[in-house]
């Protein structure tokens, strides 16, 4: 048995060791959960193309729902486009790390319901298109598997996100 765990643990060492950053021309999958100030605890996903070693280009969205006091019920929904540098090479960063910075610009919807109908608790200024900025990292435990964490960004899930992202 000792022998079998031993064995594993070097192949997930040779694993690990081979994990690499996009690169030109690949796509990952970004599935993660964040922090909304407030809004629930929202779930995001989206997907990154590399246009260069150093850039991605991607689409996001995210979703959250809370309950509040009494029969008030509100709903967020975020998408948006998104573009980050990746600081690896600049910085002569290890390919199994991914540091990164960039911007977003995203429409995003609140709305809310009170005993099942709507209801317009802003007014009709809940709504709308913002830009914002983020900066996130990337740890690669396999050549395909990473955990990241992001803070900022312009969706629903803007206080910040983590999760995990898939390499293809």
């Amino acid at each position: 048995m000792k022998k079998r765990i031993f064995i594993l643990g070097l192949i997930s060492l040779f694993a690990s060791m081979n994990a690499q950053r996009i690169q030109k021309g690949e796509a990952q999958i970004n599935v993660g959960i964040g922090v909304a100030n407030g809004w629930g605890t929202p779930v995001s996903v989206g997907v990154d193309y590399a246009v260069h070693n150093d850039i991605t280009v991607g689409i996001e969205g995210s979703y959250a729902t809370k309950k509040y006091t009494g029969d008030i019920k509100g709903s967020w929904f975020g998408a948006g486009l998104n573009g980050n540098y990746h600081f690896n090479t600049l910085l002569k960063i290890p390919n199994k790390w991914d540091v990164y910075a960039g911007a977003t610009l995203a429409y995003n919807s609140f709305s809310y319901k009170y005993n099942g109908s709507d209801y317009d608790y802003f007014d009709g200024k809940s709504s709308g298109v913002g830009f914002a900025g983020q900066v996130g990292g990337r740890y690669f435990f396999t050549n395909n598997l990473a955990f990241h964490v992001e803070l900022g960004g312009g969706t629903v899930a803007s206080g910040g996100k983590a999760g995990l992202t898939y390499k293809f």
